[in-house]
């Protein structure tokens, strides 16, 4: 089982050669400094795609950056956005649940963020009418945010990110194509918030799929999340297989190549 959890993003690599490519890329929100990462693809296409990676609530973490370097080696421009900013990066849960529930409550705050790392996509070559925004947990919830809020992408990917919005936000049409792929036993989205967001889908008259995976709970994506269901969240080889091939024929269908 050697180096075996690492399969879900492609071949097997040392840290240092998987991360290689991916360039920092230092960035403002007004006075605040944060720090991204881009990769270019590894064959660019003329139609020039780009995938924008919303990191989970610790921030840019390995499975980020594995994930912006398995889409470069696909053919895609890609960039990992710094949501949180320099002096702002969690040490520990209990701070990661803090500042992501911050940016939650303030959506306007977390879209400004996704915009701006947005630009970096672009500005990194990236054609600004080809690209797609894909999340993590947390960044899961940007995703869906991003859709929300009529950002100027072709589509969005959740993986087991936060559904629920506040019932008081208006809903809006919603054209961006939506692909939500979800742990069927994840505890921390509620019967009651899956089906709201559902029915928010219809309301809004999206293009939207989920996508359950048997046997997998939060982070099924995550190599680091350990293998223990029980704690909630834990890494699932053969969801996040599949989910990253449900991935690959969404941004088949929604980006040119």
């Amino acid at each position: 089982m050697k180096n075996f959890k690492y399969l879900f993003l492609g071949a097997i690599l040392s840290s240092a050669s998987l991360f290689a490519q991916l360039k920092p890329v230092q960035y403002k929100d007004e006075t605040q400094i944060l720090n991204g990462l881009a990769i270019k693809p590894s064959k660019a296409s003329a139609q020039k795609p780009g995938i924008l990676v919303l990191p989970a609530w610790k921030g840019i973490d390995p499975h980020a950056k594995t994930t912006a370097t398995d889409l470069a080696n696909l053919g895609y421009y890609a960039f990992v956005a710094d949501i949180y900013g320099e002096g702002n990066y969690p040490q520990t849960t209990a701070e990661a649940g803090k500042i992501a529930g911050f940016y939650k409550k303030n959506t306007d705050l977390y879209q400004k963020r996704i915009e701006l790392a947005l630009e970096q996509l672009i500005q990194s070559g990236a054609n600004p009418d080809n690209i797609a925004v894909i999340g993590f947990c947390f960044g899961g919830t940007g995703a869906l945010e991003a859709a929300r809020d009529h950002l100027k992408v072709k589509g969005v990917v959740s993986f087991h990110g936060g559904l629920g919005k506040d019932a008081n936000r208006a809903v809006t049409p919603i054209t961006t194509k939506v692909l939500v792929c979800h742990g069927a036993d994840d505890p921390f989205e509620s019967k009651e918030e899956v089906a709201a967001f559902q029915q928010e889908m219809r309301d809004a008259k999206a293009d939207w799929e989920m996508v359950y995976y048997a046997n997998a709970v939060h982070s099924f994506t995550d190599p680091d999340a350990g293998n223990d269901n029980s704690k909630g969240a834990a890494y699932n080889e053969k969801a996040a297989k599949r989910s990253f091939e449900h991935l690959k024929l969404f941004l088949n269908e929604v980006l040119k190549k």
